[in-house]
């Protein structure tokens, strides 16, 4: 009886729970409310019968699986917004293709007296600077690390000279004219009359302390022009450089996808200068999409191009940049029959770090692709009064990679430039002062010296060109740079 009462009691609450007047007030719908309702109403319903109890769990679980299967449904239907890292979004609005008709032009100085047995010459970087100022409308930047253009910064009285004098002379013009910007390593225990004639001229010049700032120094050498024309190669704002020194670069015309990313670079520079500390991570205008892994296509005299920018040191560059080691370590991976390679100085240590540092990064890339892909590699390296005597020893162990039978093919060759008595007076002068490197795929021209010191503290860049797609390798840079390096190989220097 005590049962049936208590029962009725239930009944009677549940109607007037049901009956409950309206507060005109909206229940908010959520998963969380409507599984309580069911599980409300299945209490109620499995007082009477155990069998409906479990048909009403079995009810509750499709019910709650239904429902966790629609929001897992919104959840990855719902439209997402991508995340892109902000140092690399801002680089967007550069294309990856260049309709620009670019026109690529090695360029190179020979010193005075320099003769070869050989058809292969190019125009002097002399006459590219030329060109380039007289292209200019606009703008001319340069990058470089110091400036001896005349015959009273180096003490002499060479009749070479006038090249640099010239050029000199005709910046001056320009900088009274339109804009010209200077960005140069900080002097160090002189006054330069050059930038001084120059910025009395109307250049604008800002000097990067990298000493303090990366213990190095700026040693990049490259000019752009009118935002569309460049220049890059191993040529210092030096007379000599243009008369008395060997040197190899290149110019580029009407190529303003291009140029605006060695703008990127020259733009950094220019910040230093003023800012006198390096960022980190760079600002997003810094940032750029070439780099090895998706490098600029473009033609090239008319040849499908893949093209980049490297930098140097890594804490230059700002995101999307190659930083120059890797550039060259890539190059020499993407080989398949060989690697040439011409630079000055060639030392596997830290060479101006104290105390004494080995660095074996490209030394060790050398043995290795010579040994696992039996790429044959030659270096050209240079010879005169300032080489250090402990390059030797290191040249003679690459050289000793070196077995027919074996397939290891290794070779090296020093370059020595003939002077004069007269010659032997200019300081500094009278040396293969090329940075390059050329493969059967890849041409390589850059701004450094190949030690330690010039990838983890000094500043360079380097321009890498590939066209290996092209449907003949007559008229690519590669065979051109290829020519130069066999033709100095195989000279009597």
């Amino acid at each position: 009886m005590l049962r049936r009462r208590q029962e009725h009691a239930r009944k009677a609450q549940f109607v007037r729970h049901r009956h409950k007047p309206d507060t005109g007030e909206e229940k908010p719908s959520t998963p969380e409310l409507v599984i309580f309702n069911l599980i409300f109403i299945l209490n109620f319903t499995c007082c009477s019968c155990v069998l409906q109890y479990s048909r009403c769990v079995i009810v509750l679980i499709a019910l709650a699986t239904l429902l966790l299967v629609c929001m897992a449904s919104y959840h990855f239907l719902s439209p997402k917004v991508p995340f892109l890292h902000p140092s690399l979004s801002s680089s967007l609005g550069q294309p990856q293709t260049c309709s620009d008709p670019c026109n690529i032009v090695l360029v190179e100085s020979i010193p005075e007296g320099l003769q070869f047995n050989s058809s292969t010459a190019h125009p002097s970087i002399f006459q590219a600077w030329l060109a380039l100022m007289n292209e200019a409308r606009s703008s001319v930047d340069i990058a470089s690390f110091y400036w001896t253009l005349t015959n009273s910064d180096t003490g002499t009285q060479e009749p070479t000279a006038e090249q640099g004098e010239t050029v000199l002379k005709r910046l001056a013009q320009l900088s009274g004219k339109l804009s010209v910007r200077i960005a140069v390593n900080t002097p160090v225990g002189r006054k330069n009359d050059d930038l001084r004639l120059l910025n009395n001229s109307g250049a604008d010049i800002r000097t990067v302390n990298m000493r303090d700032l990366t213990s190095g120094v700026l040693h990049t050498k490259f000019w752009i022009v009118d935002k569309k024309h460049v220049y890059i190669g191993s040529a210092n704002m030096d007379w000599r450089s243009l008369t008395q020194v060997k040197e190899l670069g290149t110019a580029i015309y009407n190529c303003s996808c291009l140029a605006a990313d060695l703008g990127k670079i020259f733009e950094a520079y220019w910040f230093l200068g003023a800012s006198q500390s390096v960022p980190s991570p760079w600002p997003d205008r810094f940032t750029t999409r070439y780099n090895k892994d998706t490098p600029l296509q473009l033609p090239l005299n008319n040849t499908p191009s893949r093209v980049y920018l490297s930098s140097s040191p890594p804490s230059l560059c700002a995101a999307g940049r190659t930083q120059d080691l890797q550039s060259i370590l890539s190059v020499m991976e993407d080989a398949r029959s060989f690697i040439y390679i011409a630079v000055m100085n060639y030392l596997p240590t830290m060479e101006f770090s104290h105390p004494k540092r080995y660095w074996a990064d490209i030394d060790t890339q050398l043995r290795r692709v010579a040994y696992e892909k039996r790429v044959k590699v030659r270096l050209l390296i240079s010879c005169w009064a300032s080489t250090q005597p402990l390059m030797f020893p290191f040249l003679k162990s690459l050289a000793s990679v070196y077995d027919l039978k074996s397939k290891l093919d290794i070779q090296v060759r020093l370059f020595v430039v003939p002077a004069s008595p007269e010659q032997k007076e200019i300081p500094f002068a009278r040396v293969n002062h090329n940075k390059y490197m050329v493969t059967d795929r890849v041409a390589y021209i850059g701004t450094s010296n190949w030690s330690g010191d010039y990838f983890v503290n000094t500043a360079g860049s380097a321009l890498v060109v590939n066209q290996s797609s092209a449907p003949s390798s007559e008229t690519t840079v590669q065979s051109q740079l290829r020519a130069v390096f066999e033709r100095d190989w195989d000279s009597a220097y």
